[in-house]
């Protein structure tokens, strides 16, 4: 994996762009869970929402890291 990509001669490092990415992702999945009304069921939504940002980020993370090498 590439430690940065160059943006318009601007280098931007890789976990920038897996994090915004993540973000996306995270609030489709959030989007998707609220509709199922899965929320009812969650102790600390704020909390859980952290802990699933962080699950797609690393997922993320991971697949760019198999597929890179």
């Amino acid at each position: 994996m590439y430690g940065e990509f160059s943006l318009y001669g601007v280098f931007i490092p890789t976990l920038v762009g897996l994090m915004l990415l993540a973000y996306l992702l995270h609030n489709g999945v959030r989007l998707v869970l609220l509709r199922t009304q899965v929320y009812r069921y969650v102790w600390h939504p704020p909390l859980f929402d952290l802990a699933l940002y962080v699950l797609v980020l690393g997922a993320l993370f991971a697949l760019v890291r198999t597929w890179a090498a």
